[in-house]
């Protein structure tokens, strides 16, 4: 009897151990599935060593462990229009498997909406993945020039590097000189941020604007310990902690119409950093990048890395499901507001 009852309990503290061991394993000795042996891709909507160059390479070194089957995950450069070239890649080219991604800055997020080429596809058919941080973005004037404040920038044109229709850079300025009375001048065509930077060093602008905070502690650091930069007003949802004392262009919009315009130019820069998919992306395959990027987030070494990356701030991410919602609810602005920013943007 004591020896049948000790062989029963033998079995079930193993099937007890076996059930731990089992709910303890990662995802991968789980169920390799689909991305094993896989690789995916991160097309990165602007030049190398700017802020979103930075973080795609540093999740793709974090984000195939968090994925079932670990596969290799490799980041390249796809720049060009601001980033609305590698939308175009995702939209109409790149496969629905969930193995090509892409990292934007959070400019190209209103450009299906507001750009002159009204696309067949809006920006919520994307497949948000998730974003790496919430930002802000300035208008900004080099150290150097007499332009040092908003009320300056009102009085006396300031030239600003822009890097394509879709993005900030560009968007940025037209908005405010129509809403606030600024007389930004946008020289555009620069590549990406690391080509606007250096176009300010060597004086041929004076500033930029849609200038995420983050972007310029990833790819400028110096510039901010050095106080290289004078931050002339920042558009977002609200003032960045760290910039209190600069206005911000959502209190000093006058009407209920501009206030929506700006409502609407800023409502992206809730995605900083963002990921997506392609339109019509795997559902099994959306839900397992959506888990496995918000996994890298929590990851420790990652968190370390990213924060060495951008002067100690750790990532502040969005999730995939509620990214998709804030797009969804970017798209549905409404169409007078739409009608006279895509006016106002494509002269």
């Amino acid at each position: 009897m004591t020896g049948r009852t000790g062989t029963v309990r033998r079995i079930r503290c193993g099937a007890v151990t076996l059930a731990l061991l089992c709910l303890g394993a990662p995802a991968s000795a789980q169920t390799e599935g689909f991305f094993k042996g896989k690789t995916v891709v991160i097309n990165i909507g602007g030049t190398a060593g700017g802020g979103i160059d930075v973080g795609a390479r540093i999740l793709a070194r974090f984000l195939g462990k968090h994925l079932p089957g670990q596969p290799q995950v490799v980041a390249q450069n796809m720049p060009g229009a601001g980033g609305v070239r590698l939308l175009e890649y995702l939209a109409f080219q790149a496969p629905k498997d969930g193995t090509v991604l892409g990292a934007f800055a959070s400019g190209p997020m209103v450009e299906p909406l507001v750009g002159p080429r009204k696309p067949p596809y809006g920006i919520a058919d994307f497949a948000a993945i998730g974003a790496l941080e919430k930002d802000v973005a300035f208008c900004t004037s080099w150290h150097k020039s007499p332009v040092k404040t908003l009320a300056d920038a009102k009085k006396s044109e300031v030239t600003v590097a822009g890097t394509g229709a879709g993005s900030g850079t560009d968007t940025d300025p037209a908005v405010l000189n129509e809403v606030l009375g600024t007389k930004f001048k946008v020289i555009t065509g620069y590549l990406g941020t690391q080509e606007t930077a250096l176009a300010v060093e060597r004086g041929e602008v004076e500033g930029r604007c849609g200038f995420g905070f983050a972007s310029i502690k990833a790819s400028r650091p110096d510039w901010l310990k050095e106080n290289k930069l004078n931050f002339l007003v920042q558009m977002g949802l609200e003032r960045h902690p760290l910039a209190k004392d600069v206005p911000l262009a959502l209190d000093l919009a006058d009407t209920p119409e501009k206030k929506a315009m700006i409502r609407l130019m800023s409502a992206h820069l809730a995605l900083g950093r963002p990921y997506l998919g392609p339109p019509g992306t795997n559902p099994e395959r959306l839900a397992e990048l959506r888990k496995g990027f918000m996994a890298a987030m929590a990851d420790p070494e990652f968190r370390a890395e990213f924060a060495k990356s951008s002067g100690g701030d750790e990532p502040e991410p969005t999730g995939g499901e509620d990214m998709q919602k804030l797009l969804a609810d970017m798209q549905a602005t409404p169409t007078p507001v739409v009608e006279r920013l895509r006016i106002l943007l494509n002269p």
